[in-house]
């Protein structure tokens, strides 16, 4: 199958694909979207039962459509997935589902191989976004471990935890949330920290922090390292820091939001250990020499961009994600663009929202 003359392929279904769907039929551009799994959102549907958007409603939306008044403010995960499905319909997005892409080559327009044929098209848009493609370090030892090691995108409720010890590696967002879910339903969990992190409320004023945030990328650097240092005392007045801090401003990575996981240490329901330098067979080995048993171990340690079917077409920054210039077009490759590969502490779905309206001027041009 080609599409026309100025027609685009779109791989993946989730927020970034949707969005730049919406965005390339307001401007009436040819294009199909193709997605790996049974439906759309297929990340999104397997994320963990308890997730929330960090970021309110008002800044999550997609191009063309708001949140329900009656969506909370942080929406649920089931929130979010019912929300992607209504916006597929309501602009009669033209997705193809269980429709795996496998490889993608490039002569005179872009050739993407699935597992279900062959498409061509002049334009391409990597819509995979990061959480399809988690981090899965190798540790020392790891092969010995008598336990079970999974990553955090294979976490979905506590329950089958209880009883056991359990160990999360990494303290980002995902971990955070991880280690106190399993706290407040009983189970035994510590999480090892290698660097620290920048905590930051959920909220200020009753506002999300990422409405501040939005404001405070508009001011000088100077101006938000002061903001930023205000948020901080303040949040050390209320809750003493029981994790260490990194050398890196909250501006620089994207902070560990909300209290839950620091109350938790707090309570001494989580206990913080440094970080993991490999495994044994009973455990794990830390980096300051100690050793501890365990049964499990929740790999937190994030994800990277999803883009190995465009093999060695792009070059990637020390992030994973592929070099660009204009936020959204590949510095290599001037009909190939990336949406949902920006994020910050304004909100990824926030840059998708910019960046899917971006990339649709950029091909209509």
């Amino acid at each position: 199958m080609e599409l026309g003359p100025n027609g685009c392929i779109v791989v993946g279904a989730g927020p970034a694909g949707l969005a730049t769907a919406q965005q390339l039929g307001e401007r009436g551009i040819p294009h199909i979207v193709l997605e790996r799994g049974a439906d759309i959102a297929h990340c999104w549907r397997n994320a963990y039962d308890s997730l929330r958007l960090h970021t309110g409603k008002h800044l999550s939306a997609l191009p063309g459509m708001r949140f329900p008044g009656t969506t909370p403010l942080f929406p649920s995960r089931d929130d979010f997935v019912d929300y992607l499905m209504r916006y597929a319909r309501r602009f009669n997005l033209s997705v193809q589902t269980n429709r795996r892409v496998n490889r993608i080559t490039r002569d005179q327009s872009w050739i993407v191989e699935t597992d279900r044929g062959v498409l061509r098209a002049p334009n391409l848009v990597c819509a995979t976004g990061i959480m399809s493609n988690p981090i899965v370090p190798y540790l020392t030892g790891r092969e010995l471990f008598r336990g079970r090691i999974i990553h955090s995108v294979e976490y979905r409720r506590p329950d089958p935890f209880e009883g056991q010890r359990v160990l999360v590696v990494g303290v980002g967002n995902s971990g955070g949330e991880i280690a106190s879910e399993l706290a407040a339903h009983g189970v035994d969990v510590s999480i090892a920290v290698r660097s620290g992190a920048n905590v930051v409320p959920l909220t200020i004023a009753g506002l999300p922090v990422q409405y501040l945030s939005a404001l405070v990328r508009k001011l000088p650097r100077t101006a938000q390292e002061w903001v930023v240092e205000r948020i901080r005392r303040r949040s050390d007045a209320r809750r003493p820091p029981v994790l260490p801090r990194p050398a890196h401003s909250p501006l620089d990575s994207i902070p560990l939001i909300g209290f839950s996981l620091v109350d938790a240490i707090a309570a001494g329901s989580v206990v913080v250990r440094s970080g993991l330098a490999g495994f044994t067979e009973e455990g794990v080995r830390y980096t300051d020499l100690g050793r501890e048993r365990f049964d499990v171990v929740i790999l937190a340690t994030g994800f990277r961009a999803a883009l190995s079917p465009l093999g060695s077409l792009v070059s990637t920054d020390a992030r994973g994600f592929a070099l660009r210039r204009d936020r959204v077009r590949s510095a290599q490759h001037d009909s190939l663009w990336f949406v949902g590969h920006n994020y910050d502490s304004t909100g990824g779905l926030r840059n998708i929202n910019t960046d899917s309206r971006l990339v649709s001027r950029q091909i209509a041009a």
